[in-house]
């Protein structure tokens, strides 16, 4: 090895990085989450990530060994970041209602241009069973918070006892309504905080009337 690179401790080819930077592997997933969620998966290539976020096609494959690969760590990523806001809105110590309106308007809000759905039909032929696994997963653990949150609820009196699996996949199902646009690509409602107020009104009355 050579002894600058010995020096420096990383692996030959490793891109360099600025100690007061972010870590380049986050630079790469900020970029490609937004490029993504605004252009879809086919209409993203790598170069285009590489030249956003300012650096070589090598480097962006050097942290991820392929599209597919980026594309899957930027919808888990996101995904996580959904789900601990989730997790912290359903700890606060209120009634389920506000928690579940504070989670309806934090969802929406963090969701108005992701559509998970379309991207699993879009990549459908582009990721492997894993990576599509990979997908669901992440998104089945936000149904569990949710499901969590109401079975809570259930065992401290506070609600009548419902199937609280079933109750968590229409909340999220509800709640992908309210992002719902027009075939003029208006939304349905002006502002989230009527979309949220609406959709968990809905919820509420439907299971615990």
């Amino acid at each position: 090895m050579h002894v600058s690179q010995k020096r420096r401790g990383r692996p030959p080819g490793r891109p360099k990085v600025q100690a007061d930077d972010k870590p380049t592997n986050e630079q790469i997933l900020h970029v490609a989450t937004g490029l993504f969620l605004e252009y879809g998966f086919q209409k993203v290539s790598i170069d285009d990530v590489a030249k956003a976020a300012g650096m070589t096609k090598a480097t962006v494959y050097y942290y991820f060994g392929s599209k597919a690969d980026l594309f899957i760590e930027t919808m888990t990523s996101l995904m996580r970041r959904i789900r601990e806001r989730i997790e912290s809105l359903l700890s606060k110590d209120e009634p389920l209602y506000d928690r579940l309106l504070g989670v309806a308007i934090g969802h929406l809000r963090a969701t108005m241009s992701f559509d998970l759905d379309g991207y699993m039909r879009e990549t459908k032929t582009e990721l492997t069973d894993d990576q599509i696994q990979a997908m669901k997963a992440a998104e089945e653990q936000v149904y569990h918070l949710i499901e969590q949150g109401i079975v809570t609820s259930i065992e401290e009196g506070e609600v009548p006892e419902i199937n609280a699996k079933f109750a968590a996949h229409a909340y999220i199902s509800l709640l992908r309504v309210g992002n719902y646009k027009l075939p003029e690509g208006d939304p349905l409602f002006a502002r989230v905080e009527d979309a949220a107020q609406q959709i968990v009104d809905v919820f509420w009355k439907g299971f615990f009337s």
